[in-house]
């Protein structure tokens, strides 16, 4: 499932400013798109948004000679510029977290689950593929709580893996695949006025 990819423009540790005004200058420009779209994901503000690129853009300039080529320069960056956002969330973030069980689909007795009937219903991949559906499933998205809403972004949205995910948020690879599971479950069941054909 994808709303919105990371960018396709790979950067070569060769397009790497070279510290002259000119190329930084350039550098930036040419970056700052599709960083700031990545940090608004994240951070769900544009003010704190325009703050982590920032805070991002110095900490690679300060960082180049610690590049070592082991990845692609576009993935370093993208890395420090999750690294930011989730700093900037972390200081926000309130003690105590919305739990994201009420969003969770409800089963009966007997485990079966329980639900509308639904005439022609649709899947989550096919009503990504309608553009005006698109600003509605972010809304839904930003509805989940952090703790999910990150890790469903991060795996389904930037398509890091299970690893670049645990290690980033700092938790373990089968909690990753939980909250995921959970969130994408959440995101169905939101969904589900959509799939089922009704209005926005």
């Amino acid at each position: 499932m994808t709303l919105a990819n990371s960018p396709e423009q790979s950067v070569s540790s060769a397009e790497l400013p070279d510290g002259s005004d000119q190329s930084i200058e350039s550098f930036v420009r040419s970056h700052t798109g599709w960083m700031l779209s990545l940090a608004k994901r994240i951070l769900r503000d544009d003010s704190d948004a325009e703050d982590a690129v920032q805070t991002a853009f110095a900490n690679i300039f300060k960082n180049l000679q610690a590049f070592d080529g082991r990845s692609t320069a576009k993935t370093w960056m993208h890395r420090i510029v999750v690294n930011q956002a989730l700093m900037t969330l972390r200081k926000r973030r309130p003690q105590s977290e919305e739990e994201i069980d009420e969003l969770l689909p409800v089963f009966d007795a007997n485990g079966c689950r329980i639900e509308d009937d639904w005439a022609n219903p649709e899947t989550p991949e096919g009503l990504l593929q309608r553009t005006q559906t698109r600003s509605h499933v972010a809304r839904l998205i930003d509805a989940l709580p952090d703790s999910h809403r990150i890790v469903l972004i991060l795996r389904d949205i930037e398509e890091l893996s299970t690893a670049d995910v645990a290690e980033q948020l700092n938790i373990t690879e089968a909690n990753v695949k939980v909250r995921l599971h959970r969130a994408r479950a959440a995101l169905k069941k939101l969904l589900e006025p959509l799939m089922r054909g009704d209005a926005l």
